[in-house]
């Protein structure tokens, strides 16, 4: 099921002293990052950057240039496109103020640990200069270095090589004498050993190496050791081979903490698990939107997964079959006629014979006689006593033959296709230009139209044939 019930997420946010509205139009989760692109209505496009949910800078650019953490971002993270149901998750309404660029670094040292800064600083590569950059992840380094903070120094530099190695000379330095030893720690311990003394470098690399069942596990223990379990969702959802009914049901309640049952049914949806078998909450949501005479948004939320429902949506079935629109149903026929498979025939045949009315001229709007008996081949199977589609295949049994066009156009008259019972009458007063029926039947067929002055003129020509023939 496509996600166009998703409304979307706007965000409004003060740059250099102007108030600006924009649309997300999608967000990168990158590790602790997350990177979000808005599009305003002069179709401007921002980016911001945020570190652990708060934002650290963004600005107007006019494209993402290759080689930056932005780009790696949306190409290497988890990347929620505008329609996505964890979207608005990501991005909270609350109104953003981008801070004053030359403040920025003061900002930075008050509020992060100097760990913390090169890896913040690395991000930015879109909006300063990697002189500017440099200077600063260099500062902390050497920080570290003179105050003989020999492991912290070299892990302010080694995360770089994860995100943005050309700001720094990293290779220089990571493969000097006076850091081999750590240099050789990270290459030959596992994770776990890296993790007790770089919690920072172990869950961008095993962000990066998510796909590897150890590391995706390593990362879902850290997430939630961290109780960032919106991140952990989105991580779980983009591991396919994951994801199944029992462990979609094992995370409805965290994620319902965070989403509406909507938004949940729609990403279980988009990840091709039934959101209906096994989760309560989705039936409730259900039955809400019958209640609120929502039943075709009730339907099409239903139709990807109508063949495998619980046997508690039967009611539900019955209440849409009885009650959605005949225009709804035509233009949505396959699914419909699925979901008469999985109920019993309804008892009242006038009330069944009415809808199939209803349908078949929804469907001649569209549609020639051939077609639409085709279509309804399916219904006549379930319903085989309906009188309306009896009548459709004898029209289509019959538009081939000019003797009768009478009948035909009768047919049609019954179904209100007023242009089609003309030609047809047309054609056979054509035939028969002494014979004043079918001229009667364009007079009635005007009427229903509305046409008065063509009505009119048809009458006189009825009226003109019944008085020769009395006097002939």
């Amino acid at each position: 099921m496509k996600n166009e019930q998703m409304l979307p997420t706007h965000i409004t946010f003060k740059s250099k002293k102007a108030i600006k509205n924009g649309e997300v139009i999608r967000t990168a989760l990158f590790a602790r990052f997350k990177v979000t692109e808005v599009e305003t209505e002069f179709k401007e496009k921002y980016y911001f950057i945020f570190y652990k949910n708060n934002l650290i800078y963004g600005d107007l650019l006019e494209h993402i240039e290759e080689g930056t953490f932005i780009e790696k971002a949306m190409e290497e993270g988890i990347v929620l496109e505008r329609n996505h149901p964890f979207i608005s998750v990501l991005n909270q309404a609350s109104p953003l103020t981008i801070p004053a660029k030359n403040k920025l670094f003061l900002m930075l040292q008050r509020n992060y640990s100097l760990l913390e800064i090169p890896c913040i600083t690395a991000a930015l590569d879109s909006f300063f200069s990697k002189g500017q950059l440099g200077q600063t992840i260099e500062k902390i380094f050497f920080h570290f270095r003179r105050n003989g903070s020999f492991l912290k120094a070299f892990q302010s530099i080694r995360i770089l090589s994860e995100l943005s190695p050309s700001l720094v000379t990293v290779g220089d330095i990571l493969n000097t004498r006076e850091f081999s030893s750590y240099a050789n720690f990270y290459s030959t311990s596992p994770i776990s050993a890296i993790d007790q003394k770089d919690p920072l470098y172990t869950e961008f690399y095993c962000f990066a190496k998510r796909k590897h069942p150890d590391h995706h596990k390593m990362l879902e223990t850290l997430l939630k050791n961290q109780e960032r379990y919106a991140d952990w969702l989105l991580v779980w959802m983009e591991d396919k081979k994951h994801l199944t009914p029992e462990s979609a049901r094992s995370n409805t309640d965290l994620a319902l903490h965070y989403i509406p049952v909507e938004n949940w049914i729609l990403a279980l949806s988009e990840a091709n698990i039934n959101p209906y078998q096994g989760v309560q909450q989705s039936l409730g949501f259900i039955e809400d939107l019958i209640s609120d005479g929502q039943l075709e948004k009730a339907a099409i939320y239903l139709f990807p997964f109508i063949e495998d429902l619980p046997a508690e949506y039967n009611k539900i079935l019955n209440e849409l079959r009885k009650h959605l629109d005949a225009q709804f149903v035509a233009s949505h026929l396959d699914e419909f006629l699925l979901l008469l498979e999985q109920i019993d025939q309804e008892d009242d045949p006038m009330q069944t014979e009415q809808r199939i009315l209803q349908l078949i001229a929804k469907l001649m709007e569209g549609h020639d006689v051939s077609a639409v008996s085709d279509k309804l081949k399916p219904i006549s199977e379930k319903f085989p006593n309906s009188l309306a589609i009896r009548k459709i295949n004898k029209m289509a049994a019959i538009l081939e033959d000019p003797d009768r066009m009478m009948e035909l156009g009768q047919y049609y008259a019954e179904f209100s296709q007023y242009d089609q019972a003309i030609e047809c009458f047309f054609w056979e007063m054509e035939l028969k230009p002494t014979d004043p029926n079918p001229v009667w039947q364009l007079c009635k067929m005007y009427q229903h139209k509305g046409l008065v002055q063509e009505a009119s003129a048809y009458q006189q020509i009825y009226t003109q044939l019944r008085s020769n023939g009395e006097t002939g």
